[in-house]
């Protein structure tokens, strides 16, 4: 934290405000989301394989809420369909940034991490298609399991392991990860969706209206944005599709170019001028805290606390085709859809690698973009239901596949860190165009 050990220094009034900006910063690096959900996720497992094991599936599985708004709800919902709003809303934050002013705005710029994106979506769900065919309809429901990357855990890994790796790299992952993210929403919008209930449904374009034409004027007043992000997302709950959807379409509402009515002062120019940050920009560095600290690690602990059964349990998850399927998903079809992708690409005419990235480097993060922990199993809950066993053997899957592929990605990624490292340390340039580090 920057500024928290220098909050003794300063007047009374700025104090509080200077550990809150230390603790602010400290939630938006990039390991500490992965270091809370790895300790929500370790916590939910000890709980739910000890003598605590009533009693923490008894907290999940309470339910509280409103029968008649059709929000009775366990804890467990709550975290998945409420909570992972938070999460969702982020994105829908960022997805819109990248598309108006960021990296997914220059067609050519983004045709790469485009296309690895969609390998590494369909490539692990035929791979998990292919492992359960002959198992039954059932079993297929779970084809979109391992499609997804975990974006907090990915950037984690590379943040921990990749100082010096080259930061074109981390961009191609961020890119991949919002567009797998974006793919992802529409797949639980349109295939995991069983009824629409079309009254509620039209019903909540009246507060996501209300909602877009504030921000667009440049309210901020929390008290007025966000009951009407609540009224939208129980009214898109109500419909019968998955309400996260609502995260996403209220982040899609916020501008993102600092116009005189909706903008935020960030700074100042060297010479006096003011800096502005759209709404999108400023609401995602705010949200993105809650998200990160909150949102996603609760919404692990409920989800991830899988009951095991000892040794026994753990072969009788591995014997499912279910469980097999994510795992070879995520720790093969991630990387092959990826990388192949990729390749074939760059076979076209005018696209082509950033030059500091070499080819063992993308298959490194293509690895660790097999981590698909937390979309992942909120699919998983849709396709087979919270507490089922199927439910149980796609948590064993997708936490052991997570795994498989982030420690093989971490260690190609590591061996690669200190070939950069020692090229830097030897006062050597990275070349371009091929000449990378070996």
């Amino acid at each position: 934290m920057p500024d928290a050990h220098r909050s003794h220094d300063l007047p009374a009034d700025q104090a509080p405000h200077s550990i809150w900006r230390g603790i602010h910063q400290t939630l938006q690096q990039d390991t500490v989301g992965g270091a809370l959900l790895v300790v929500a996720t370790a916590l939910a497992l000890v709980l739910a394989n000890t003598g605590a094991s009533e009693f923490y599936l008894s907290v999940r599985d309470v339910t509280f809420g409103p029968e008649a708004l059709h929000l009775n709800l366990s804890v467990g919902a709550w975290a998945a369909d409420g909570l992972l709003a938070i999460f969702f809303f982020v994105v829908g934050l960022e997805l819109k940034e990248e598309f108006v002013a960021g990296k997914l705005r220059n067609p050519k710029t983004a045709a790469l991490p485009i296309a690895a994106a969609v390998g590494g979506v369909a490539v692990p769900a035929v791979i998990y298609v292919l492992v359960n065919l002959s198992t039954g309809p059932d079993a297929l429901q779970g084809w979109a399991i391992p499609a997804a990357t975990d974006i907090a855990f990915a950037v984690a890994v590379i943040a921990v392991v990749g100082r010096f790796l080259p930061p074109a790299l981390r961009t191609f992952l961020l890119t991949l990860a919002v567009v797998d993210d974006l793919i992802a929403i529409s797949i639980i919008a349109i295939f995991y969706t069983d009824h629409i209930e079309f009254l509620p449904l039209a019903l909540a374009a009246v507060p996501l209206a209300i909602f877009a034409v504030l921000v667009q004027r440049g309210v901020r007043a929390w008290w007025v944005l966000i009951p009407l992000g609540l009224c939208t997302w129980a009214l898109i709950h109500a419909s019968g599709i998955h309400a996260t959807v609502a995260g996403v379409l209220l982040g899609f509402m916020v501008p993102v170019i600092a116009t005189k009515r909706a903008r935020v002062q960030v700074g100042t120019t060297a010479e006096g001028r003011p800096v502005y940050d759209g709404l999108a920009a400023h609401f995602a560095d705010r949200w993105s805290v809650v998200s990160t600290a909150v949102a996603v690690p609760i919404f692990a602990f409920f989800s991830a606390g899988v009951v095991i059964g000892g040794i026994s349990g753990l072969v009788e998850s591995f014997q499912d085709t279910i469980a097999l399927g994510i795992i070879a998903g995520l720790v093969l079809g991630k990387p092959i859809g990826i990388t192949v992708t990729t390749f074939l690409v760059t076979r076209l005419p005018g696209l082509r690698l950033d030059p500091s990235i070499r080819w063992v480097d993308l298959v490194g993060m293509a690895f660790v973009a097999g981590i698909g922990f937390t979309v992942s199993l909120l699919v998983g809950e849709l396709s087979f239901g919270v507490g089922s066993a199927s439910d149980d053997h796609v948590k064993v899957g997708v936490l052991a596949g997570s795994l498989i592929a982030a420690t093989i990605g971490a260690a190609i990624l590591a061996a690669r860190n200190r070939v950069y490292r020692r090229a830097v340390t030897a006062g050597s340039s990275t070349p371009s165009a091929g000449g990378s580090p070996d």
